[in-house]
């Protein structure tokens, strides 16, 4: 056995004797299991309750962290908080509850995740959790994968990450789908002077069009058919705090106006009120699309682009991070094998070449996927590219060849079909965005056909 062999057979009997005990408290018995299955997978133990009265038959303090619903059958998980002495509490609510959620937080929970949410946003919550509660697994788990990197791009957006925690400014956090957005965000949060309040989290495009204000800037009894008690909107929720605004350029029109009064005048107004609400909060926003192009096909507000647009932070596409891809990819690779409890797994030298050509559309959550369905489905100890199940994408011709860069290829694929294309069609069949393409012209020296759009 050599030196690194034990090494890395003694981190993970450290990581196995440290395994987190958490509780699940959930009375839906079908995501209870959902919930199990997940966490014991991600090398947790875990207990369960579908109810109050059932964790009464627990010692909560033998828990790492306990995983409660809101509404419960009996009271609300909330009342786990009334002990003199419990381990950290995260809450599981809905987007109509999330305001009784940060409120919970005021009384002493460790954190809150909106359903329905991503297994990796659970995982992440449940990680960031137990590293700022200082248990033993800190130094194992990594959430932040996503930012992880050495290449210049990477570099350059933790550098702009650190500078804009330090002031209160409005930051616009722009990249593809997969990128990280929210990761960064919440790296803002932690790093800022607002890090022991509230942190919301809100997905605009998740949320119904006709609920969207509703929701954002709370309304009064009797606003609406249906509108049977005040609501305290997400702002307003956010007070102290810090409130992203993802995929931001999927909010209506009138949506936009009403907050655009919020970042100009600090105050909020419910739906069917004539007052306003000070509201001391920092929006960070957050979108894939180009707002650019859509303040031009007047689909967002102008006056609130420039509004949002005081600090940008764009985080580079996985297939321009050059060396990092493999590093990323070995880091995750290394995390699955743990996860499913195969250790003896390793990459082939094809599986690692295959990674490095693939254009990665889906950014790092598709690598992650791709990565852990190969742990998964492997049935030797080698890991061979076949199992990845990459698509390659192959826009009306073929993708770059072994001796292509994916810069020749980029720029090649553009001067062939720019005199019958649109930008908008090129970028998509690229996989990228309007602004990537342009910024990619621009970078590579490509010029642009006047009579394209």
């Amino acid at each position: 056995m050599t030196i690194r062999d034990m090494f890395q057979l003694h981190r993970l009997v450290r990581y196995r004797s440290f395994m987190s005990r958490i509780l699940v408290v959930e009375d839906e018995l079908v995501l209870r299991s959902e919930l199990r299955r997940l966490l014991v997978r991600s090398g947790y133990q875990v207990d369960e309750a579908s109810s109050l009265e059932e964790t009464e038959a627990y010692s909560l303090e033998s828990f790492d962290l306990i995983l409660t619903d809101l509404r419960l059958p009996g009271g609300s998980g909330t009342e786990l908080l009334k002990g003199k002495t419990h381990p950290p509490i995260v809450i599981m609510t809905s987007y109509a509850t999330v305001a009784s959620a940060v409120e919970a937080m005021k009384r002493g929970a460790a954190d809150y995740i909106s359903k329905p949410f991503e297994p990796d946003e659970l995982k992440l919550t449940i990680a960031n959790v137990l590293k700022s509660s200082d248990h033993p697994l800190a130094s194992e788990v990594q959430p932040e994968t996503a930012l992880f990197g050495r290449s210049p791009p990477m570099q350059q957006v933790k550098t702009r990450i650190s500078k804009v925690a330090a002031t209160d400014s409005i930051v616009l956090i722009l990249g593809e789908s997969g990128t990280g957005k929210e990761l960064v965000a919440r790296s803002i949060h932690r790093l800022s002077s607002r890090s022991n309040q509230a942190f919301v989290a809100v997905n605009c495009a998740a949320i119904p069009d006709g609920l969207v204000e509703s929701e954002l800037f709370g309304h009064e009894q009797g606003a609406f058919t249906g509108a049977n008690q005040r609501h305290i909107g997400l702002i307003e929720t956010a007070h102290k705090g810090t409130l992203l605004l993802d995929e931001i350029g999927e909010l209506s029109l009138s949506a936009q106006a009403r907050l655009l009064r919020v970042l100009q005048q600090r105050e909020v107004r419910l739906v069917g009120s004539n007052k306003t609400i000070p509201i001391d909060v920092r929006i960070l926003a957050a979108t894939h699309q180009d707002l650019r192009v859509m303040v031009a096909e007047r689909r967002f507000r102008e006056d609130l682009y420039y509004r949002l647009h005081v600090l940008e932070i764009e985080l580079p596409p996985l297939r321009d991070r050059g060396d990092d891809i493999l590093a990323l990819a070995e880091q995750l690779f290394e995390q699955a094998k743990r996860k499913v409890g195969r250790t003896e797994l390793t990459l082939s030298a094809s599986a690692k070449e295959s990674i490095k050509k693939h254009l990665w559309p889906g950014n790092v959550r598709e690598l992650a996927n791709a990565i852990e369905r190969a742990v998964v489905l492997a049935e030797g100890s080698l890991v061979n590219p076949s199992l990845f199940r990459l698509s390659v994408p192959r826009p009306l011709d073929h993708g770059p060849n072994a001796h292509e860069t994916l810069s020749d290829y980029f720029t090649q694929f553009v001067l062939k079909h720019q005199d019958h294309l649109s930008e908008t069609e090129i970028a998509r069949r690229l996989g990228i965005s309007r602004k990537s393409l342009w910024e990619k012209r621009r970078r590579l020296g490509i010029p642009k056909q006047s009579k394209q759009s």
